[in-house]
Formats: C-alpha cells, sequence, structure tokens
C-alpha cells in the first residue's frame, strides 16, 4: 500500500534549463531591487543625520503636557501593523489597505518559507548529507495551505476594493490637478499610469498566483489532502466542471506559473524605482516621525539661513519625500489649496521628491511631471526655495497642521514649509506688509507697530487696578498677545476676561510695557533670528516678575510658550485662558446660570490640533448652558480661519475665498446662534468672515469668556433679585 505524502513539488515539468532561467532571472531582478534600493538609501545618507536626541529620556524632562514626547516605538509599530493612520477618517479604505497589508505579508512570509525549505534546507542537506530533507510536508503543509490561502483571499479582495474606491471616487483627494499651475503647461499622465501599473500589476501578480494553485490541484487530480488548499480546490473544481481537463490544466499551469514569475520578479525589480517604494519607506518614516517636529519647530542648524540644497534636508526628511503615496488627504484638507492659493501640501512634497531624486541622479521610471520647460521640480541649479518652490507657494501656508494630522504615512510638512521659507526672509521676498509687521515686531515688540508703553491701556476701562507682575507675587502671570492688548475689537474682551478673574478672586498680574510678542507665528513666518531675540526679552521679563504660571488668551502664544520656550529655559507651566476659566467654574459650583441658546464652537487650529485641548471650551459651553451644535469639521479636523503661520500679515485678497469664509459658511448650515471662539486672531477673522458672508444679524461670534461673563452676571442678578424679594 503507498503511503500518501502530504506535499507538493516545487519545480514540476520544468526542464533544467528553465529552472537555470527562473534563478538567472530572480539574481537579476534582486539585483536590480538592491542597485535602486543603495541608490536611495545613498540618497538619504546624503542629508544630514538623523538627530536621535528625541528618543532619550531627558529630552522629556521639560515637556509639562506630553504633547512633545517622541511617539513610542511600540505605538509606531502598533499603527503599523492596524494601519490606524490609514484608517484615520476612513475607515472603509483603512480596512481594504489592512487586508492588503498582512495578506501581502502573509503571501510574501509565504514565498520566504518555500524559498528556505527548497533552496536552504533542501540543498544543504542535498549537499552535505546523503539525502534531501523537507520541512514542507505533512501536517505543517497543509496549516500552509489553509493560512496562506487566506492570506491571499484578503490581498485580493483588499486590493480590488482600493481599485474600486479609485475608480468610481470623484473625490479631490484623488485628483492630481496641481493647485499652483505653471505658465508653461503641465502632464502628470506619467504618475496616473504609474499608479494603474502599481495596481493592476499587483492584481495580476495575485490573480495568476491564486490560479497556478488551482491549475495544479487540478492537474495532480485533486488530491484529498488539497482540500487545505481551501481557495485553490474550489477554483480547480470549478475549472473543471467547465470542461478543464487535468492534462489541459497541466499545460495552461506552465504557462501560467512562467507569466506569474515573470511579473513577480519584475515587480520585485520595480520597487525601488516607483511608488511601490513606499511599501518600505512608509513604516520606515512611521517609526522615525517626531511628533515634536510641528509643534517645537527645530532650530536652523545650518550655516545659512534655510534650506538650498539637498545636503540641507535631514535624513528623515528625505526619507519622508520617497514615503508619500500620493493619497491626496492633505491636498484635500488644505485651507490655502481650498481658498484658491497656489499650495498644495501633496504638490510640494511630490515637487520636492522630483527635485531630490534629480539631485541625487536617480529617477523614476513613470512616477514624475513632464513639464515642456524645465520649471519647478525639472529645474537645474535654481534657487530651491524661489524657483524649484515658487514664494507664493510658500507663502500660501497657514501652518494649520492639517496636513500633518491627515498624513498615514507620518510626512510632517510645516517644517520643511519653514525651512524654506527661511531663504525668502533671508533674501527679502516676501510680503510688502509682512515686512513691515516684522520691522515692527524688531523694533517695537509687535506686529502693531504702537509703543510698548500702549501694551496695556486696554485696562484703562476697568473699575480697578491691574496687579503688576514684576512688583507683587501673583499665581497667575497673563500673557495677553499682540491682539488682546492692541487691537480694539477685543480690548472689550480682554476687560471682561480680567473682570471675570477678578471677581473669582484669581491672583494674576501682567507684565505690562515688558511684554513683547511670543514670536510663535514669527518663527513660522521663517524670521529664526527675530524670534530667538524676543525669546530673549520675553525670558528676562519673566525673570524680573514674581509668578507660578503663566496663562494667555492666544492660542499661538500658547504653543510657543508651552512647547518651544522650555527649550530656551522657561520651567513654569502654560495654560490657556479655557482651562483656568474652567477650573474656576468647576470649583465653584453654581457659578453660571442657564443661558440657552444653540451655539457652535470652533477649535483653534494652535489650541486643538496643536495641543489637544478640545474639552474645556466644551465644558464652558455646558455649563453656561448652551446647546452646542458640533461643527462638520471639529476637533482634529478642524478649518483653520486662515490666520496662522504670518498669514494675518499678508494680503489675501488673492484668494478666491478666505478660510474663514469656508468656515463660516459651515456653521451657517446649523442654525445657530452664536459662533464661540477661544482666540483673539479667530474673533478678528470670523467677525470679519460674518459680514463677508452676508451672515451679520444671523450670526454672532463671541469669545468664550463672553458666555462665561454673561451667565455669571445673571447668576448675579438672580441672587440680588432674591435678595430684594
Amino acid at each position: 500500500m503507498l503511503t500518501v505524502i502530504e506535499t507538493r513539488q516545487i519545480f514540476a515539468g520544468e526542464t533544467r534549463l528553465e529552472r537555470v532561467v527562473f534563478y538567472l532571472a530572480s539574481f537579476v531582478a534582486i539585483l536590480i531591487f538592491f542597485v535602486g534600493l543603495a541608490f536611495r538609501v545613498r540618497k538619504y545618507f546624503a542629508g544630514r543625520p538623523l538627530d536621535l536626541s528625541r528618543f532619550r529620556r531627558k529630552h522629556l524632562d521639560r515637556d509639562l503636557l506630553g504633547i512633545t514626547r517622541p511617539v513610542p516605538v511600540s505605538r509606531s509599530i502598533h499603527e503599523i501593523a492596524s494601519n490606524g493612520t490609514v484608517s484615520k477618517r476612513n475607515r472603509g479604505v483603512g480596512l481594504a489597505h489592512l487586508a492588503l497589508f498582512w495578506g501581502f505579508l502573509g503571501l510574501l512570509a509565504a514565498t520566504t518559507i518555500l524559498s528556505l525549505d527548497y533552496d536552504v534546507v533542501g540543498n544543504l542537506t542535498r549537499i552535505f548529507g546523503h539525502h534531501e530533507l523537507s520541512f514542507f510536508t505533512g501536517h505543517f503543509y497543509l496549516a500552509y495551505n489553509a493560512i496562506f490561502d487566506l492570506a491571499g483571499l484578503a490581498a485580493l479582495v483588499g486590493l480590488v476594493g482600493l481599485i474600486v474606491r479609485r475608480a468610481r471616487s470623484t473625490s479631490i483627494a484623488l485628483d492630481y490637478k496641481r493647485a499652483q499651475i505653471p505658465e508653461d503647461g503641465y502632464s502628470r499622465a506619467r504618475m496616473a499610469a504609474g499608479d494603474l501599473l502599481f495596481a493592476y500589476g499587483l492584481l495580476a501578480i495575485l490573480v495568476t498566483g491564486i490560479l497556478i494553485q488551482a491549475l495544479r490541484i487540478d492537474a495532480s487530480r485533486f488530491p484529498p489532502y488539497e482540500r487545505w488548499t481551501w481557495m485553490g480546490y474550489a477554483i480547480a473544481s470549478a475549472m473543471h466542471g467547465i470542461g478543464i481537463s487535468s492534462t489541459s490544466a497541466a499545460a495552461i499551469h506552465l504557462w501560467i506559473w512562467w507569466i506569474h514569475i515573470a511579473m513577480a520578479l519584475a515587480f520585485v525589480a520595480y520597487i525601488p524605482w516607483s511608488k511601490a517604494i513606499h511599501i518600505m519607506t512608509a513604516p520606515a518614516n512611521l517609526l522615525v516621525r517626531d511628533s515634536s517636529a510641528t509643534r517645537r519647530l527645530p532650530a536652523n542648524n545650518l550655516d545659512h539661513p534655510g534650506y538650498r540644497s539637498l545636503d540641507d534636508f535631514t535624513s528623515k526628511e528625505l526619507l519622508s519625500l520617497d514615503a508619500c503615496t500620493k493619497c491626496g488627504r492633505c491636498h484635500s484638507v488644505c485651507p490655502a489649496r481650498t481658498g484658491g492659493a497656489p499650495l498644495s501640501p501633496r504638490d510640494l512634497i511630490l515637487d520636492l521628491r522630483q527635485w531630490a531624486d534629480r539631485s541625487a541622479g536617480l529617477s523614476m521610471v513613470l512616477d514624475w511631471e513632464q513639464r515642456p520647460t524645465a520649471s519647478g521640480p525639472l529645474v537645474a541649479g535654481g534657487r530651491l526655495a524661489g524657483d524649484v518652490i515658487l514664494p507664493a507657494t510658500l507663502w500660501s501656508c497657514t501652518t494649520c497642521m492639517a496636513c500633518v494630522e491627515i498624513c498615514p504615512v507620518g510626512i510632517e510638512h510645516v517644517p520643511t514649509i519653514v525651512s524654506l521659507r527661511r531663504s525668502l526672509v533671508d533674501e527679502g521676498t516676501m510680503d510688502p506688509t509682512l515686512q513691515s509687521a516684522l520691522e515692527n515686531l524688531a523694533t517695537q515688540g509687535n506686529s502693531f507697530g504702537k509703543s510698548a508703553r500702549m501694551r496695556a491701556r486696554w485696562a484703562k476701562g476697568l473699575d480697578f487696578d491691574l496687579v503688576d507682575a514684576r512688583k507683587q507675587h501673583v499665581e497667575y502671570l497673563w500673557f495677553l498677545g499682540d491682539f488682546a492688548s492692541f487691537d480694539e475689537r477685543l480690548g472689550e474682551i480682554s476687560r471682561i476676561l480680567a473682570t471675570v478673574l477678578r471677581d473669582a478672586g484669581v491672583s494674576f498680574g501682567i507684565l505690562f510695557e515688558d511684554e513683547r510678542n511670543a514670536g510663535n507665528d514669527v518663527r513660522r513666518v521663517g524670521e529664526e533670528g527675530l524670534f530667538e531675540m524676543l525669546v530673549e526679552q520675553n525670558l528676562a521679563a519673566f525673570a524680573g516678575a514674581d509668578f507660578d504660571k503663566i496663562f494667555t488668551t492666544d492660542p499661538h502664544s500658547f504653543n510657543t510658550l508651552r512647547n518651544e520656550y522650555p527649550v530656551y529655559g522657561l520651567d513654569k507651566p502654560v495654560l490657556h485662558y479655557s482651562e483656568v476659566l474652567l477650573e474656576i467654574m468647576e470649583t465653584n459650583e453654581g457659578a453660571l446660570a442657564n443661558l440657552g441658546g444653540r451655539v457652535t464652537y470652533h477649535d483653534p487650529c494652535y489650541l486643538g490640533r496643536y495641543n489637544r485641548i478640545f474639552e474645556q471650551p466644551r465644558r464652558l459651553v455646558e455649563l453656561a448652558g448652551c446647546e452646542l451644535v458640533e461643527m462638520p469639521r471639529n476637533r482634529t479636523n478642524s478649518f483653520c480661519c486662515g490666520a496662522g503661520g504670518g498669514r494675518i500679515w499678508m494680503d489675501d485678497s488673492v484668494l478666491t475665498e478666505r478660510p474663514s469664509e469656508n468656515r463660516m459658511r459651515e456653521a451657517a448650515e446649523l442654525g445657530v446662534e452664536q459662533f464661540v471662539v477661544a482666540c483673539p486672531k479667530d474673533y478678528v477673522m470670523f467677525s470679519d468672515a460674518v459680514k463677508t458672508t452676508g451672515n451679520e444679524g444671523r450670526i454672532k461670534v463671541v469669545d468664550i469668556v463672553e458666555l462665561v461673563a454673561e451667565a455669571t452676571r445673571l447668576v448675579g442678578a438672580g441672587s440680588a433679585g432674591g435678595e430684594q424679594g
């Protein structure tokens, strides 16, 4: 009686010459792969070394709230394994990609195991032993087929789902139209062709792999144990049912096997020269991403201001350019692109990648943009910031961090934009109004160009004197910022906050004329030297004052004080005024009356996305008894007002729609009475947007402290009425 061994032949029917051809082709494909990979790695090493100091524990000492701590490697691995960043705001795409991801890894593992058994164990035992050994038999073989059939099905379902989604989608994210249109035109047909080749080539490899399995089972006359190869067995049965005999299956199998092998080896060789490189670079980029890079911008550590050449970039930044998958998520959420500005974070990364590849002597097979003349990323020897990336593109950024937040592969666009802006600032290429604001900041310490002695002028309407923190100890030092100090529209709000704090018995004071602009937007404009000067002046003022904590009404100031000043020596806790107000109101039960009314709340970029303060303002709205109607885009998905990154100092008349107008139209659809803000710049931007969108009289822009003050006033009025009764 014959003993049936559950296994299969690795080579079945191929001649010795065909086997030689197979191994020779495999060697060539692997060689091309590693040559391409070597070029990529050489490009990365052309940049500055990766700074690993962020992983050291001592780097965490000044991180007061945990926002700028390094992403733990364990969390990065979990996000890679779960495709968590891909699933963000699009669960369907995330699930499809997860199936493809693990299915692909499973099939890679299957191929590796097969090669290990035949090419390593088999050859070693054949050469050094008396007979060839194999572990590819019995229960191992059965489990192998059952498990990796599941991997093949997962990869196939995931890939088909992604292909169908792309084919049917009308999303602007998948539209390759540029935000900045070159004068001489452009074509991204090769990019689209690269996408199709990648997707349909992978599909063809998967389908032929499944067919090989089914044809082999049919050709071997359906051994009972092959039922463990459940998908292949089912397809083989279907083939046999439509008349494909075992003899025909054997003949077809050989042809399909060679087609499959040719495509698979071509794909291996293609990876480092195409979009497929993201298979390797995306996980690597997620592992080395720096969550602090945007919140706490790196200093200019070059011997010249800003990026000018390939070796000015860090290795990590060059890696992140190759990690981009062109998914377009950053393109769709960018407020600059939405408003008609010539900036798309996606286009910026693709232009820089094409320029970096050309600078390093690399070239993608298909994944690049064509132009009739050498412009943009095709410029040879031009200025990086100015010719490769146009000034108008760089100055359009609001540094809102929406692109960084949504990127599934961990690209940090904002620090790169700021580094390029530094070059523009150095050569004086900027908007005249921005130039004027920077001059005011350098000479007066504020963007309004007013005397420092006028910084506390807003307090003249108070019926009490503000404490001078330079002369008397206070618990809180109130850092107002420029707009809360100098903008006449915000003076009343500053007085309301001061009154609420005084009535609540809070010990607070200000710096009067010693306060300077905190420098958050100065730094993000690219004026690093001026930023450092402002930091030095403010730290000197802090040293001359007596306080325990800092709070500020300005989220922009809050971000730099809380995240960047500790690097220069600040060791005091920094709070946003919504946090202080909430602590007061929750401590004093019944402090707020029930205002009623429908309101919506806008999450400021520098408070929400940057510093993860979402609930405190909402809790204040709730305590005031208002019905909060959430904006469709809220919390980490909030839409920028358009003021950040120095944009509030620049001309925005070229925009087809200001971001603040886009946001106000979104609010108008909610049927709310009040638009609540927690940022002075938001108050200014949205107060204008109410008028320009025709919503004046329908929606009122109010600061969060105005709600609190009104609710406390009603409580006071109720108490007085009760006493009179």
